[in-house]
């Protein structure tokens, strides 16, 4: 079997409702994981390009929350909406969407704070 083209990985973590750092999967339904799954399956991307949930990427302020690997292109603040454009774009286009790109100074912080 080839190796993946993209892995992206979901984070559909949950945290008790009014968490003072938020929640990716608020509603514990994983939709955008089955969004991304179902957009990869309408274009027959499988098995290059694969969608799993993730347990939390501790990103949470900045969530929700996607990573493709081995890209390493951190996304947040996705939407059910942003699914098409970033299959369309970084998955098959391999552009980097800047409105949900988090930039690298701001991953793995808290508050503005190193963890």
């Amino acid at each position: 079997m080839p190796l993946f083209s993209h892995h992206i990985f979901v984070c559909c973590n949950q945290r008790a409702p009014g968490n003072r750092r938020g929640c990716c999967n608020p509603d514990g339904s994983g939709k955008l994981r089955d969004c991304f799954k179902a957009e990869l399956k309408k274009r027959n991307l499988g098995p290059l390009v694969r969608a799993n949930q993730a347990g939390c990427l501790d990103q949470c302020e900045l969530g929700p929350t996607v990573v493709i690997y081995p890209q390493q292109i951190w996304y947040g603040g996705v939407r059910l909406e942003d699914v098409p454009r970033i299959i369309e774009q970084t998955i098959i286009g391999g552009q980097v969407l800047e409105d949900l790109l988090i930039p690298e100074e701001r991953l793995n912080k808290r508050n503005g704070s190193t963890i």
